[in-house]
């Protein structure tokens, strides 16, 4: 936080709503809504939120990434990307920005994002680096956070999944991202810390100072989020 004696202006601040362990579509459609009725001068939103387990496929994800879902929902969403999977002990990161008053475009957007990840691993002396074409952040020959965005008119929505210390099996159930055979990893098993709490607090930080704002911790608005179907995560159909 800065030391200025002066007010910070809402278009220079990040409000930051911690949503806790939460369904994935809620979340999704509330994340839509708030983008459909921003404005100019809507103060940019960071959303931390912990996923039920849940795969889901980008507008150009191709079912054959989907190998043996079993049990666990598909659900065909938005954002750009192939299929992932979201699952507890992960951190999904929402940043609801606008681009516009941001100044920057979405390749920069993608940089700055992989770049929050790679200097929050750095606070454990975890090397990652990003691969070109291949948006995301790796260690080593694994994937260790994801990322499937959306710009629509100006604002992103969706964002980043981070692995900290979940059950990774689910990823064998995949493609990850559209790679057969792509290998996953986590913070706990590089040697970093098992809290996801410990984990968000320096991501927060960083994901701020990236896009140059201040955070401001509200608090958890999971009230706000649109009531869930019946039976939880909707189960996408697969096209004919």
């Amino acid at each position: 936080m800065t030391d200025s004696p002066f007010p910070i202006p809402d278009y220079r601040r990040l409000f930051v709503k911690r949503l806790g362990r939460q369904p994935y579509e809620p979340v999704w459609r509330a994340m839509q809504a708030f983008t459909d009725a921003r404005g100019p001068e809507t103060p940019d939103e960071l959303w931390m939120v912990e996923h039920d387990p849940v795969f889901t496929l980008g507008q150009a994800g191709r079912w054959e990434h989907v190998l043996v879902p079993g049990e666990i929902p598909v659900v065909a969403v938005d954002r750009g990307g192939q299929v992932t999977y979201h699952g507890p002990g992960q951190i999904v990161a929402y940043p609801l920005l606008d681009l516009r008053r941001l100044g920057i475009g979405v390749r920069e957007l993608v940089h700055r994002i992989e770049q929050a990840i790679i200097d929050t691993l750095e606070t454990w002396n975890i090397v990652a680096v990003r691969r070109e074409g291949a948006p995301g952040v790796y260690v080593g020959d694994a994937k260790v956070a994801a990322l499937g965005l959306r710009v629509r008119r100006g604002c992103t929505f969706h964002g980043l999944a981070f692995n900290i210390a979940m059950d990774l099996e689910p990823f064998h159930r995949i493609n990850p991202c559209g790679y057969e055979g792509l290998k996953v990893t986590q913070v706990l098993d590089l040697g970093g810390p098992g809290s996801l709490a410990a984990v968000e607090a320096v991501l927060i930080g960083e994901l701020a100072r990236q896009f140059g704002l201040e955070p401001v911790t509200e608090p958890a608005s999971a009230a706000n989020l649109p009531r869930n179907e019946p039976g939880g995560a909707t189960r996408a159909v697969q096209p004919a």
